[in-house]
């Protein structure tokens, strides 16, 4: 089975650096990140789009939709929750830490990054028992670095820098 995994396009707590929790749909660059995007999509031959509940990554897999196949709402593929740390800026937190598996620095009431990536790991595990030959997964920047250390190993536990942009895609073979 090939995963191709993309992550939506912008919002505005992405272009103001800030964490959040809360529901938000794409800005005007969101909007052109997907569509673009959708040129990419329109090679793949995929059997459906897997999203996360949050309005970003539905909007952003409704326009990559070529095909029309359908979407399914998955909530353990929503975002990491910043918790209290929502509505504040990223510089709040050592960023490398944050987003560090092996860390035991607590940040406010953020979700714990090991449980995070369990989610993940569950959601791709269940993957495995359906008989789809091409999955589209809309998701964020955790997601993605959850689905990283599925396929490529938790390594030096340092995803910081192991997720993908706005609206990028990677393939993976599951």
């Amino acid at each position: 089975m090939k995963l191709y995994v993309i992550r939506h396009g912008q919002v505005n707590h992405n272009l103001l650096g800030l964490y959040n929790r809360e529901d938000e749909d794409l800005n005007e660059t969101g909007i052109k990140q997907a569509k673009e995007l959708r040129e990419k999509i329109k090679k793949i031959d995929y059997d459906v789009i897997i999203s996360s509940p949050l309005e970003r990554a539905i909007h952003t897999a409704n326009i990559v939709n070529v095909k029309n196949k359908e979407i399914i709402i998955d909530k353990r593929l929503r975002e990491r929750d910043p918790g209290s740390l929502s509505g504040q800026p990223l510089e709040v937190t050592d960023r490398e830490e944050y987003w560090n598996y092996y860390t035991n620095i607590q940040y406010g009431t953020s979700e714990n990054m090991q449980h995070f990536f369990e989610r993940i790991k569950g959601f791709i595990d269940d993957l495995k028992e359906k008989e789809y030959k091409s999955i589209v997964i809309s998701g964020h920047s955790g997601v993605s670095k959850g689905i990283n250390a599925y396929f490529e190993g938790i390594g030096d536990g340092k995803f910081l820098n192991r997720g993908l942009k706005n609206c990028e895609i990677k393939k993976y073979e599951l």
